[in-house]
């Protein structure tokens, strides 16, 4: 155990800061999980989560039995705090940092000389400054480091997570961090908490760089998959297989073209590229290209259900309200329940609010209380085809891997992943 941090709070128990409150309580330290929400809060103190992460409900039971993990409404005492709240953007696609300046002013009356506060959550570039503007406000009578440097009473620093959901309990341990601190001393420092669990490396540099480090790695798989994206839209106009385009180009020696889909999902590369672009409107062109043209995706697949609806209706002599469309996935990558930011929730939404006739979901990682799409149901998979006359699939779950030829040859199938090349 760590003597310099016998105590660490994680502030906000979601995908990332329940799994790193885990983690921590796994090595011996004590730890208090701060969220505004009463049932996780209850939930985790049951030894049980409120979200799907492959390992992460056997170490939450061990470690809540074994008096490591517990959580609570209202920040306590404790000698770090990371910071791991969500960081949505504005109408105007500005960073939202609301849930972090609360997160500041709430631990706040509890900060103590010594201790050390990291932000994890996805920010836009100066915003760990802020953060410390807000504590600093909140207690005058505590040094920080723009004005003491080494010699503050209170170390800040930012430390992005750099995770995979499905595999957050082993790269959380296993990949490199980016340590950026407020100065020298809380870069250090920080190193120090993270080498408490920590089998990778950890990279010490300044805030301002970490947090484009983030951003940076987002936006290049975001610019990446938008290029695959409107490779499918030229071949789609073309005539010509995209799928089978990319396996040959990808043939080249210096070629590696990403697999086009519905859009792009989750909470970090959907997000994260306009944080940049919102820094520099002027100068991040290509990076708000990409963002464009990935986000108008889900569009061009409405577009194509609903000229496939009219054209199936021809074909069968049926009024379109006769016809039923199911939409195959609503997560925002496969084999997971985490629908943030899902162009798959997007499409079925507006199928479901366009389309006059029945519209099926199939989603075999939630439960039908947690069914976002309204005017829906929510079924099994073979309910789903059997009863289809369009299908569209949106996520490539595994379960969708095994469907055969033969449960799809009397639908009209739209293939966003390329699960069925034809």
């Amino acid at each position: 155990m760590s003597k310099q941090f016998s105590k660490v709070s994680v502030i906000g128990l979601g995908y990332i800061g329940l799994p790193t409150a885990a983690i921590f309580a796994r090595e011996g330290i004590e730890v208090i999980g701060v969220d505004i929400n009463q049932v996780t809060v209850d939930t985790i103190n049951k030894g049980e989560i409120h979200i799907v992460e492959p390992g992460l409900k056997e170490v939450v039971r061990h470690t809540v039995a074994e008096n490591k993990l517990r959580a609570t409404t209202q920040p306590e005492a404790a000698d770090a705090f990371v910071i791991a709240v969500p960081t949505p953007f504005t109408d105007n696609r500005d960073g939202d940092l609301t849930y972090i300046k609360a997160a500041a002013k709430a631990i706040a009356p509890v900060l103590q000389a010594g201790n050390l506060i990291v932000l994890e959550s996805t920010s836009p570039v100066g915003t760990t400054e802020k953060m410390e503007q807000w504590l600093a406000a909140a207690r005058p009578d505590l040094k920080f480091p723009k004005s003491h440097g080494d010699d503050a009473d209170i170390f800040v620093a930012y430390c992005p997570e750099r995770v995979l959901p499905g595999k957050v309990m082993d790269e959380l341990v296993q990949n490199d961090r980016i340590v950026g601190g407020l100065s020298k001393a809380s870069s250090d420092l920080a190193g120090d908490l993270y080498a408490i669990f920590l089998k990778g490396n950890c990279l010490k540099t300044n805030a301002r760089t970490a947090e484009m480090a983030k951003l940076t790695e987002n936006s290049f798989r975001d610019v990446n998959i938008a290029f695959a994206n409107e490779l499918s839209l030229v071949c789609d106009e073309l005539g010509i297989n995209v799928w089978e385009l990319i396996r040959l180009a990808n043939r080249h020696p210096r070629v590696n073209i990403l697999q086009p889909g519905p859009g792009v999902g989750g909470h970090c590369i959907a997000v994260d590229p306009w944080f940049i672009v919102s820094s520099a409107p002027d100068t991040a062109k290509l990076i708000r290209t990409a963002r464009e043209v990935n986000d108008s995706k889900p569009l061009w697949v409405i577009r194509r259900v609903l000229e496939t609806l009219s054209r199936v209706a021809k074909e069968k002599q049926k009024p379109v309200s006769e016809l039923t469309v199911t939409c195959l996935g609503l997560s925002f990558k496969p084999n997971i329940d985490d629908l943030r930011e899902s162009p798959a929730v997007a499409i079925a939404k507006e199928i479901a609010a366009q389309h006059t006739g029945k519209t099926f979901v199939v989603e075999p990682h939630i439960k039908a209380e947690q069914n976002p799409i309204k005017d829906s149901d929510l079924v099994e998979i073979d309910v789903g085809l059997k009863n289809g006359d369009v299908a569209v699939l949106l996520v490539d779950h595994d379960e969708f891997k095994a469907i055969s030829r033969g449960e799809i040859d009397h639908l009209a199938w739209i293939d966003t992943r390329g699960l069925m090349d034809y």
